[in-house]
C-alpha cells in the first residue's frame, strides 16, 4: 500500500460520510453513490472547507468531471475525477454537459459568441479544459459557452509529444498557490499541467508527484548528471530542467513561472527549504 493510498487529499471520506465505493474500508457514519458533474466555468477553485476565504487547495478546469457526494445550498462535496483531488467546490461552477471528445491544448482561447474572428469574445478556456464539439463552422467549433478555433482544439486521443515544451509555453505565467490554469499556478501544477497535455495522468502535489511520476533516479549533487525534464524535488517545491543546466518552475521568488541557472536556483533555495531531496525522471 503506498502512502497516497487514503491520503485525505484524495480519500472521499468524511466521519459523516463517504464514497459507497469505500464501505468496508474506510468507517462513515453513511456512504453514498456519487453523482457525477463537470465543471462549467473556465476555472473554479477547490478548497477543504465549504469557505472561499480558505486557502484554494486546487483548480478544477472547464469540462472536467467531478463526483458529486453532497449538496448544499451554495456548495458541493466531493472528488475530482481527474487527479482524486477532495473537496469543496461553488454549487454554480458545476453544470450538465456532453460528454467531452476533445481538450484545448492552446495556453488559452478565446470563446465567441458567434464563428467570426470579430465577434466579442466571453472569456478564456485554459489549456486542458475538455470540451464536447456540437457543431462546427468552418475553422470554429461551438463548445457550449461558445465558438472557439479549431486549431487550440484537439481530439482526446492526439496529445502533444514534448511536455517540456508545454511547460515552457506557461513562462512568465504568474505564480499562485493553487493554482492551475494560464492565469496563473504553482510549481506542481506546472509539471501536472504539462503532463496532462501529453495524455500524462499527474497527481496534484509535489510530495505526491514526487513517489509517483516517471523514474527516481541516482542524484548526489553532481549537476552534470541531469537530463533535459527531469523533475527536481525539494521539501514542498519542484522545477523541470527545461536544459541540462537551466531550471523552469513556477515560484514565489520570481512570483512567476521563471528560468534561472540549476546551480543558482539549488542555492537559494537550500537557504531556505533545504536541498534537493528527489530527482526523477520521465521515460
Amino acid at each position: 500500500m503506498s502512502k497516497i493510498d487514503f491520503d485525505p487529499r484524495c480519500t472521499p471520506a468524511r466521519p459523516d460520510l463517504a464514497d459507497i465505493d469505500l464501505q468496508g474500508t474506510i468507517h462513515a457514519t453513511r456512504y453514498v453513490t456519487g453523482e457525477r458533474g463537470r465543471i462549467g466555468v473556465a476555472c473554479t477553485g477547490l478548497y477543504p472547507q465549504p469557505d472561499a476565504t480558505q486557502e484554494m487547495q486546487t483548480e478544477l478546469l472547464f469540462g472536467e468531471a467531478f463526483n458529486v457526494l453532497e449538496t448544499t445550498e451554495n456548495w458541493v462535496w466531493g472528488q475530482a475525477m481527474r487527479d482524486g483531488y477532495v473537496g469543496y467546490l461553488a454549487r454554480t461552477a458545476l453544470s450538465d454537459m456532453l460528454e467531452p471528445d476533445h481538450w484545448v491544448s492552446a495556453l488559452r482561447t478565446p470563446i465567441f459568441q458567434w464563428p467570426d474572428l470579430k465577434a466579442p469574445i466571453s472569456g478564456f478556456l485554459h489549456r486542458n479544459s475538455w470540451v464536447n464539439v456540437a457543431e462546427t463552422s468552418d475553422v470554429y467549433c461551438d463548445v457550449g459557452p461558445g465558438w472557439v478555433h479549431k486549431a487550440h482544439i484537439s481530439a482526446l486521443d492526439v496529445w502533444a509529444k514534448d511536455f517540456i515544451n508545454i511547460a515552457l509555453s506557461y513562462l512568465h505565467a504568474p505564480y499562485v498557490w493553487g493554482g492551475r490554469s494560464s492565469s496563473g499556478l504553482d510549481c506542481s501544477a506546472l509539471v501536472q499541467n504539462a503532463l496532462f497535455a501529453c495524455g500524462i495522468k499527474c497527481l496534484r502535489d509535489t510530495d505526491m508527484q514526487e513517489e509517483t511520476v516517471g523514474e527516481k533516479i541516482a542524484f548526489d549533487g553532481d549537476l552534470s548528471t541531469l537530463q533535459r525534464g527531469d523533475l527536481l524535488f525539494w521539501k514542498g517545491h519542484v522545477g523541470i530542467m527545461a536544459e541540462t543546466d537551466i531550471l523552469l518552475h513556477a515560484n514565489a521568488y520570481h512570483m512567476a513561472t521563471a528560468l534561472e541557472p540549476v546551480d543558482t536556483a539549488i542555492a537559494r533555495i537550500q537557504s531556505t527549504i533545504g536541498p534537493v531531496r528527489t530527482v526523477r525522471r520521465l521515460p
